[in-house]
């Protein structure tokens, strides 16, 4: 049997993209937060007060994954958790002022290394790049939720 022709293999090019995407990271935004720490960070920025749980789902984290970024988050002092006044089993998370100051540092060095990253592309490209990988993402979540139905194809 031939080799397989990785060019064809969308694992082995999303593994290539992402290490593009943490080489770049580190060089340009954060070598102490990592790009899902900042999702997270600008999740809550964004949605102050929101919970473990919806702050994982709104940035495709799970469970075990984002109790760790939030606890290091937490350590370094970028986030508060606060009991929810309704519901005592629940934190609510919110930002620190030094959290706030540090995603709005981080969200300028994002947007010029994402410049560098698509550079490659032109504008109209870029549209399509990012409907294409959204689309490939949002069915991605049904293969880690297999209860509920996958998306048909467009």
């Amino acid at each position: 049997m031939a080799a397989a022709d990785l060019t064809t293999h969308p694992g082995h090019l999303a593994r290539r993209l992402q290490q593009a995407h943490y080489l770049l990271w580190n060089a340009m935004v954060s070598e102490e937060i990592t790009s899902p720490q900042y999702a997270v960070l600008n999740t809550l920025v964004a949605e102050p007060g929101l919970d473990q749980r919806t702050v994982g789902e709104r940035v495709g984290l799970d469970r075990s994954t984002i109790a760790e970024v939030i606890s290091r988050l937490s350590r370094r002092g970028l986030l508060d958790k606060v009991r929810d006044p309704q519901d005592g089993r629940r934190s609510l998370l919110r930002p620190t002022d030094d959290g706030v100051r540090t995603h709005r540092k981080l969200t300028v060095r994002t947007a010029r290394m994402n410049q560098v990253f698509l550079a490659p592309l032109t504008a109209d490209e870029r549209t399509v790049f990012f409907d294409l990988i959204r689309r490939v993402a949002d069915a991605a979540e049904g293969l880690r939720n297999p209860s509920e139905p996958l998306a048909a194809p467009r």
